[in-house]
């Protein structure tokens, strides 16, 4: 940026100098891009997004000055003179610079632009391949930002071009007006038709740019949300806190992309239309520069400029008046249809256990309490979106007429030629649609709104289970230096603060199989998430084995859907185990019936009962061959035959392994080495307390 300031610092003194020599440029120009050298320089520590919106302003702004220059001392062939912009053009890059400089420090333009800069910031290595040039290699970052500089030179290229189509309909009305037809043909087929050519050329190219820019920036943005909220256990504090946002889901799959099509929509229409109004109120300027008030003689320098005011004004406040319960009710309408999804995805889980209780008539209730939620929300927003497109609707209508009508009575008394009265009422609607853009994007601005809100919450939900993990007091996993799993002093609480277990000393010793028991409620889940890491709740340390991999079975295992090669894998990759180990573990966790079926895609949590979904996550643990297998009542679901059946062979094949389980049967007793009961002290808490076990099956 500061190479851009000096750079546009110089093309001003240059432009000094013409105009001192040549005396054909306005005499503001020079301070108009001197002050624009200043804004680049000090943007240098604005948001990442907004400084590239202003770097493009200020090369577009040096190459307008270009052709001026070289306009202004002849460099210019006669023939293409009339491509040359007009000299009010560069006053729209200043002008909006300025504009995005001093929107930088508001502080939900710094919410959006925070998000949007850990895209456009990223430095992981990337490439893109460029029709005619191939692959080009560059951080994920820097292609963004290339994607947008361009974007935003081809929009405010449009709108030079629109400029120059305002002064072609001038001349083609006028060549109409005087019966010229030279000068018409000229028009159209010298000017218009190249123009015309020009700009749907850009157009196809724009369209490419900002498709591959929009799914690069979701694809980029959903891998750190998905990544940020499954991290270390986020996903599961959030829950237990309390502080889980609704619907994660919706918010990274849905929220995510109206972001990134909303940020982009909204910013590059925002900056064409600034450009727009700065560029064609210098034109209507100029056209009502020497109009009167009608039906008097009193001139009023810029006239149609003050009323195009003044009518977008009032209009947007009553915009902004009638449309403002639209942003919370967006919001709500959010969260009904995501509740909503998420209840029906919950039902399609949970069919058999409904089917089994007869549960259809209540589900239907609980279901349509939900939908008719949406519902009256809904109609409220049908409601207000009734009374806004009421307003709106005819306001725009009336943009049609508004201008002839202001223009026609100086048409009628000669002060203005056709073409004038056609380039005056394009100007009129020009600079109109770009002050009430706000009105015609009002409702995507309420949307929009209702979308950051739910991003921003969302990464403050991950933001505070992340604290929850790194906040002291708190229970401490710490590599050992010995074989044995130790707890010393070490104290496991409820997300609510309350003490559950109390543990002066306990030790679990490598390849001894340690049955833990004790009545509902002591803790001995607990016990276990805090040794996998995922529960942070109390205080002390945890040292575990050294070097050794460790593996929980809880007593419901996630099934994911896909193939049922993905669900016996699970959570190694698809192609980490051959066919052979997959069927020989299958085979052992006595699912034989399956081994056929392993690229079959089914919703397997619902094929699959829960003793089958156990046994299958016991084939998980033989292929993974962990040093330290936890059992939290993994195999509760199984017939007694069939769960020592799966004990002998755990004990044969995972010989290598120590096996920790919780479990309530005395039938569990006999395949454990050590048993140790979790027994109530006085104050509510639970310790554990070691008893002597039989001698385990041979």
């Amino acid at each position: 940026m500061i190479l851009l300031s000096a750079a546009t610092a110089v093309a001003g003194l240059i432009l000094l100098a013409v105009t001192l020599t040549a005396g054909q440029l306005p005499v503001y120009l020079p301070a108009v891009t001197l002050a624009l050298a200043a804004i680049v320089f000090v943007s240098r520590r604005i948001p990442r997004f907004l400084r590239v919106l202003i770097g493009t302003l200020a090369l577009t702004h040096i190459i307008l000055l270009a052709l001026l220059i070289a306009n202004a001392l002849g460099a210019v062939p006669e023939g293409y003179r009339d491509y040359v912009p007009p000299a009010s053009m560069p006053i729209g890059a200043m002008a909006f610079s300025a504009l995005i400089y001093a929107v930088s420090f508001v502080p939900v333009i710094r919410t959006i632009m925070e998000i949007a800069d850990r895209y456009f910031e990223a430095r992981e290595p990337s490439e893109v391949r460029v029709p005619l040039l191939g692959r080009v290699g560059a951080s994920e970052g820097a292609i963004g930002t290339a994607f947008l500089a361009l974007l935003v030179a081809i929009n405010l290229a449009q709108v030079a071009l629109n400029v120059r189509l305002s002064f072609f309909s001038r001349d083609w009305f006028n060549a109409l007006q005087a019966k010229d037809a030279a000068a018409f043909w000229y028009q159209l087929l010298w000017i218009f038709a190249p123009l015309a050519a020009v700009y749907v050329a850009v157009a196809i190219i724009e369209i490419w740019l900002q498709y591959v820019l929009r799914i690069r920036w979701r694809t980029f943005l959903n891998s750190i949300y998905v990544g940020e909220w499954l991290i270390d256990g986020v996903h599961y504090r959030m829950q237990l806190t309390g502080t889980e946002a609704d619907n994660p889901d919706q918010r990274i799959a849905e929220d995510l992309r109206k972001y990134v099509d909303t940020t982009y929509t909204l910013s590059i229409g925002l900056l064409t239309q600034s450009a727009t109004l700065v560029s064609f109120i210098a034109i209507l300027w100029t056209l009502s520069r020497d109009l009167t008030l009608p039906g008097t003689d009193y001139p009023v320098p810029g006239l149609l400029v003050w009323f195009a005011i003044l009518y977008a004004v009032v209009g947007t406040w009553l915009t902004h008046l009638i449309g403002k319960p639209l942003i919370s009710l967006y919001f709500q309408q959010e969260r009904y249809e995501a509740d909503y999804r998420f209840a029906l995805a919950r039902l399609r889980e949970y069919t058999e256990q409904v089917a089994l209780l007869d549960g259809e008539k209540a589900e239907q209730q609980r279901l349509a309490h939900r939908f008719n939620g949406i519902v009256r929300n809904f109609m409220q927003i049908v409601n207000r979106q009734m009374k806004l497109t009421t307003f709106t609707a005819s306001y725009f209508q009336a943009n049609v007429v508004v201008p002839y009508v202001l223009a026609a009575p100086f048409y009628f008394a000669g002060k203005i030629s056709l073409g004038q009265l056609q380039q005056t009422a394009g100007a009129f609607s020009r600079v109109e649609g770009a002050l009430t853009f706000f009105i015609s994007a009002y409702s995507t601005i309420a949307d929009y709104k209702a979308v950051i809100d739910r991003l921003t919450t969302f990464e403050a939900s991950i933001a505070r289970a992340q604290k929850v993990a790194a906040t002291e007091p708190r229970v401490r996993l710490v590599p050992g230096a010995t074989d044995r799993l130790d707890l010393e002093s070490t104290e496991v609480d409820l997300p609510d603060g309350r003490k559950l277990v109390r543990l002066d000393k306990l030790s679990f010793r490598p390849r001894e199989a340690t049955l833990l028991t004790g009545p509902s409620g002591s803790g001995k889940s607990t016990l276990f998430r805090a040794i996998s890491g995922i529960w942070p709740f109390g205080n002390g340390e945890i040292r575990t084995p050294k070097e050794a991999s460790m593996m929980l079975l809880p007593q419901r295992p996630y099934i994911p859907i896909g193939t049922l090669r993905g669900a016996v894998t699970y959570p190694g990759v698809e192609g980490r185990y051959s066919d052979e180990a997959i069927a020989e573990a299958l085979r052992l966790a006595r699912l034989p019936h399956l081994v056929g079926r392993l690229d079959e895609e089914r919703f397997w949590p619902q094929t699959l009962s829960l003793g089958e979904q156990q046994r299958l996550a016991i084939a998980r643990a033989l292929l993974a061959q962990p040093d330290w297998l936890f059992l939290d009542e993994a195999t509760a679901a199984l017939d007694e035959p069939t769960e020592e059946a799966i004990y002998r062979m755990l004990r044969e094949k995972l010989a290598g392994t120590t096996i920790v389980s919780i479990g309530h049967r005395s039938t569990l007793h006999a395949f454990h080495d050590r048993r140790i009961d979790m027994r109530p002290n006085d104050d509510g808490t639970f310790t554990a307390g070691e008893v002597r076990a039989p001698a385990p099956a041979q």
